[in-house]
């Protein structure tokens, strides 16, 4: 027989390759061309969320291959598997976009399952749409392997009469389209120009916003983040990551040993200071949920409030992903935030550094043009806002990147609708008034169920040229594409009788993103007498499967909508059993 090189004793992968137990077991492994050397190795899980539904997940299967290159150069045993994904850009503005957020769960269920059933000793996962990039780091730290996360990378902007384009362009014209300013022609024209490539969306929406919180956590290579997904340096990146996954289980450097609470802080660091997506405050709870840390969305806005804006990104500014990777990427964005002493340096990284060792390595400056100086950033406060009051006592969010001040404050009577399609069906009527605050409830993670995105409704009120002229709330949540004065993660959710369950048409609303604050003008006890007439949560249709399943499991929206107990709770670890 080989000698076997590895003592595996204290890896998972013992209990299916070693012994005279494991015989069969073994066998399998033969059938598939394994050696007996390659048995006796690591096992490493590569993960990917491959599919066909979107430009986003299209070039996983090849960056996939890479990986597994470098864990075999690394004298490691790499066992390929694939998970779902739900991509928003083809959920969204239908029916569709109630999978959405559940897929987040099914796809950590589905990798820890996976890992588990087979006793992978440490994981590689590739993810490229919204909700597979939190979903695929939410399984690393639930199960506390050596991990290392790459992001599948953003499309290439599109080009037409002389601008970059992306999604969101295209979600906007159907707005301007109905107002008559565009014709059926200038769309079609628009929808064949705007996405050229594989890859995610390319400006600061949620998969790029947490492709930038994985490197910022620590769980994926420094600036591998950044390069679209056709560039061949995918594939680099890729290589070394599964090479990186080796190095940490020689060092025994798990998930949690990297996912602390200050690495949190500084995720939802380069989240505010890049104007990047309302979902992480959602993402970011969730992550901390599996390493049974408190971390909820009212600490993800207090470090929104003091961190400075300072990466023009779009929605709220001018460039796409391809253009911050160009100026140097989340490394040079970091190095930024610790001249201005917002980075905590003593946090772990994959590559057993610090972050403080990485940005070190770091020798480019802020270009001025993309990434400003921390000092002179484009606002003082971070893009993204918490709220709270009477309306929100579990709190809210909003996106304020790219907007000016007089913009932050809104006052105007409810416009109520129970649902999405209600809404977008009187945008699309222009049956609203300037002025209004349009109320979308019902919409939450129980009572949707699933917490659709609205990014049709808003992109249309933008489209109309009505974004900054009306305000919209809503206990579901937005698009990282949405702009315009829209508050989202509105707490407790309707189905829960949070206060949005009891608004009328005409209630008076005020947002103030300067102080964080949001509330109706009611009085104590006539909120409480609506209450005692609120006849409980609208009636959905979704009576059994996935979605009714996870309408029963689903928590509130402020610890992150997660549907088990967490880390806190658990009793045993996996890599130890």
């Amino acid at each position: 027989m080989t000698q076997r090189p590895y003592d595996k004793s204290r890896l998972p992968s013992r209990h299916v390759t070693e012994g005279p137990a494991r015989a069969p077991h073994r066998s399998y492994y033969y059938a598939m061309g394994l050696s007996d050397e390659e048995v006796a190795q690591p096992f490493v899980g590569v993960a990917t969320c491959w599919n066909e539904a979107a430009p986003c997940n299209i070039a996983l299967n090849r960056q996939a291959q890479a990986v597994k290159l470098g864990v075999k150069v690394a004298r490691g045993t790499p066992r390929e598997f694939t998970t779902i994904t739900v991509t928003d850009g083809i959920a969204m503005g239908h029916e569709g976009m109630r999978s959405s957020l559940a897929s987040r769960e099914a796809i950590a269920d589905t990798v820890e399952l996976t890992m588990r059933g087979h006793c992978y000793d440490a994981l590689v996962g590739l993810a490229g749409c919204d909700k597979s990039l939190p979903g695929m780091m939410m399984a690393m730290i639930r199960l506390n392997v050596p991990s290392v996360f790459i992001y599948g990378g953003s499309i290439l902007p599109g080009r037409l009469d002389g601008r970059d384009l992306t999604v969101q362009d295209v979600f906007e014209a159907v707005g301007q389209n109905q107002a008559g300013n565009l014709s059926e022609e200038q769309l079609y024209r628009l929808e064949h120009a705007a996405c050229p490539s594989a890859g995610a969306c390319g400006g600061q929406f949620t998969a790029n916003t947490m492709a930038c919180v994985s490197e910022a956590i620590g769980l994926a290579l420094p600036n591998s983040s950044g390069a679209p997904a056709p560039y061949e340096s995918r594939d680099q990146y890729a290589e070394a990551s599964g090479v990186a996954v080796m190095n940490l289980i020689e060092k025994n450097i798990r998930a949690r040993d990297i996912v602390t609470r200050k690495a949190l802080e500084n995720a939802a660091r380069v989240v505010a200071c890049t104007g990047g997506s309302t979902n992480a405050g959602l993402h970011l709870p969730a992550m901390a949920h599996e390493a049974g840390i408190d971390f909820d969305l009212f600490d993800v806005c207090d470090i929104f409030r003091d961190t400075p804006y300072f990466v023009d990104l779009k929605p709220g500014g001018q460039y796409v992903a391809k253009d911050l990777y160009e100026a140097g990427g989340v490394p040079v964005v970091m190095k930024e935030l610790r001249k201005a002493g917002l980075i905590h340096e003593d946090c772990l990284t994959v590559t057993g550094r610090t972050i403080g060792e990485e940005i070190d390595l770091v020798e480019r400056e802020a270009d001025g043009r993309v990434i400003y100086p921390a000092e002179t950033p484009i606002t003082a406060t971070g893009g993204v806002v918490g709220l709270k009051g009477n309306l929100a006592p579990e709190g809210a969010i909003v996106k304020v990147a790219g907007m000016d001040k007089e913009s932050q404050v809104f006052t105007g009577p409810a416009r109520v609708f129970e649902c999405e399609e209600d809404a977008f069906a009187a945008v699309q009527k222009r049956d609203y008034k300037e002025g209004e605050v349009i109320v979308i409830r019902n919409e939450g993670p129980a009572g949707g169920p699933g917490m659709r995105e609205m990014l049709a409704t808003t992109a249309a009120l933008s489209g109309q040229g009505m974004g900054k002229k009306v305000a919209l709330i809503t206990d579901g949540r937005f698009s990282g594409a949405t702009r315009g004065f829209c508050v989202g993660h509105v707490g407790p959710e309707a189905a829960h009788g949070g206060p949005i369950a009891l608004l009328k048409d005409g209630d008076m609303i005020t947002i103030d993103a300067i102080k964080g604050e949001i509330s109706v003008a009611l009085s104590d006890e006539e909120m409480a007498a609506r209450k005692a007439a609120w006849t409980g949560p609208k009636e959905t249709i979704y009576a059994s499967g996935a979605l009714w399943k996870y309408a029963q499991l689903v928590g509130s929206t402020v610890k992150g909508a997660v549907t088990h107990p967490g880390g806190s709770k658990e009793k045993h670890v996996y890599m130890d059993l």
